[in-house]
């Protein structure tokens, strides 16, 4: 089994659609995907990743199911140096984070005392959950750390959805904690993170990722991945600080 984890392309975030630079970053990404053989489509009830999916689908004549779980994993909490308004839990400074030494714990990174208040553990494990029964429903059951291999199969899934939810998922796969994949990866805007199953025993499968943060399809037409993804290379450039 194969799970395509597509970022939307590039955000308008106020008004949760994509800019021109963003519409045209889906219609690259359809072309890909076009080309694949994909027995099943999700997408997150937001309006970014469903505009992005949207291009695949008519191009493709499918539908996807929207899935709640599959929004940005948005929960807020009251961040360390800005106390004053809520911020998504994820979204720390360096010096912050990498302070508390429960954030590099898998069974502990949601005890930090701002996690616990805004129930961000809670969040974590309905999203994990949600995740492996869709899994569940294609072939493959949780089972402690791995997947019981009920129905092999060589079917592709596709899901639309955002980086912090993606980051979500992967730690769940591989049995880490979110915060360094939410601090140290990034997943551009129409990026394509590729998982495949590996049963090298008899129905006891894990998921292998091939790829991370895919973006062939743009420089396949010359297109620089959107800088939405990232935060300024250097303080005095004139790119995003926060």
């Amino acid at each position: 089994m194969k799970i395509l984890i597509i970022r939307h392309g590039d955000p308008d975030y106020e008004n949760d659609t994509l800019t021109e630079h963003g519409r045209l970053e889906a219609e690259y990404l359809a072309e890909m995907l076009c080309k694949k053989d994909i027995k099943s489509f999700y997408t997150s009830p937001y309006g970014r990743a469903k505009e992005t999916a949207e291009v695949t689908l008519e191009k493709m004549g499918r539908e996807a199911e929207v899935l709640p779980w599959l929004r940005e994993f948005d929960v807020l909490i009251d961040r360390p140096d800005r106390p004053d308004i809520k911020k998504i839990s994820w979204d720390w400074l360096p010096q912050d984070w990498t302070a508390e030494p429960r954030f590099y714990d898998k069974d502990k990174w949601y005890e930090n005392e701002r996690m616990t208040a805004g129930n961000v553990g809670s969040e974590y494990c309905y999203v994990t959950e949600q995740f492996d029964a869709l899994i569940e429903k294609h072939g493959y059951r949780r089972e402690g750390g791995y997947y019981r291999a009920e129905r092999p199969n060589h079917d592709t899934i596709a899901m639309f959805c955002h980086f912090g939810v993606e980051s979500v998922i992967l730690s769940h796969i591989m049995g880490v904690s979110p915060m360094p994949l939410w601090h140290h990866t990034c997943a551009a805007p129409t990026s394509v993170t590729t998982l495949v199953t590996e049963e090298r025993r008899e129905g006891i499968a894990v998921f292998r990722m091939l790829a991370f943060g895919e973006t062939t399809h743009l420089y396949m037409h010359g297109e620089e991945p959107s800088f939405a993804a990232r935060f300024c290379e250097c303080f005095e450039d004139d790119t995003r600080h926060d």
